[in-house]
């Protein structure tokens, strides 16, 4: 694998659940008041039933004011106040709010998250699986820390003497013959300068392959690319523009070549048709004939979060 890496170097919030506002409660009686229907603390809520305290599973948000069992799950929400009518529902990060008219009584808020209790749930072990995954791709920026570069392990290794200069960074095998990047700084250096020098020579090695990849697959499509930019955008892969002018997220170089080179004929294509229309698809089609599964892969493969 690293000679095949060496050949080829040649020697770019997790989503929120939508809200649910299907719920219409009753609007209470003129003159009734709005106190008893005030968020109650948790502090001050009764202790939770032994079955619901040791229930599999548990869901709380930081700012929770209310509380549930749905299905035997403790679920802690944030109960939200506001000018609507209706009762609606959303799952982020942090866990449920749930958002109610003034005039909503706590009862008819729990009986709307009961009905839904199994789709409240289920979107939050969603949410939390995200979160994880998430997590478990937070790089460790030390010595011996891995990344993924064309889709294989990359490690990480401070050599204070390597000979392509200070704050360089070099491909050669570790020493029980892994592929590793020998990163030419200190012992002692802060996690930032390893973040950094290692980020300078993905860059490096993205626009070179890039490059590369254009100019092989725009003969197959006809078309002609004029300038290659690099992008770190959060959310996009790439771009292209009616003049020529492709943009391709470096973090790309994180993936195998084959999603890769999805992402390049996807951008290539949009010189013939600047939208996605069956047109478009029939470009990418006619030279990826598999480009759903590349493009499943490029969705559902973990990206490192730097």
């Amino acid at each position: 694998m690293l000679q095949q890496l060496l050949d080829l170097l040649g020697g770019g919030a997790a989503p929120t659940a939508p809200a649910r506002p299907d719920f219409k409660p009753k609007r209470p009686p003129a003159g009734t008041g709005i106190a008893q229907t005030a968020p109650k603390l948790i502090a001050h809520d009764p202790p939770l039933p032994l079955a619901d305290a040791l229930a599999p599973a548990h869901f709380a948000h930081p700012r929770a004011n209310r509380r549930i069992a749905l299905g035997g799950v403790h679920v802690a929400y944030e109960l939200r106040r506001g000018r609507r009518r209706t009762i609606g529902f959303t799952v982020g990060a942090d866990g449920l709010t749930v958002s109610a008219p003034p005039w909503a009584a706590v009862p008819e808020v729990e009986a709307a998250l009961r009905q839904k209790g199994r789709w409240v749930v289920a979107k939050l072990g969603d949410a939390r699986e995200r979160q994880a995954r998430l997590q478990a791709t937070r790089i460790d920026w030390r010595d011996g820390a891995a990344l993924p570069y064309l889709g294989q392990p990359l490690v990480l290794r401070i050599d204070p003497r390597q000979r392509h200069g200070p704050a360089g960074a070099v491909l050669a095998p570790d020493a029980d013959g892994r592929p590793a990047l020998h990163l030419g700084l200190p012992h002692g250096a802060a996690p930032e300068q390893l973040r950094d020098v290692t980020q300078a020579w993905l860059m490096r090695q993205a626009r070179r392959l890039f490059t590369e990849r254009l100019d092989h697959f725009a003969p197959q499509l006809g078309v002609r690319w004029q300038r290659l930019g690099l992008s770190s955008a959060g959310t996009r892969w790439g771009s292209a523009s009616a003049d020529g002018s492709i943009r391709l997220n470096w973090r790309l170089i994180h993936f195998r070549q084959p999603v890769i080179d999805y992402v390049v004929v996807h951008e290539l294509a949009h010189l013939r048709e600047m939208n996605h229309g069956p047109r478009f698809w029939q470009h990418v089609q006619d030279v990826l004939p598999d480009y759903a599964e590349r493009r499943a892969a490029l969705k559902n493969e973990p990206v490192p979060r730097w």
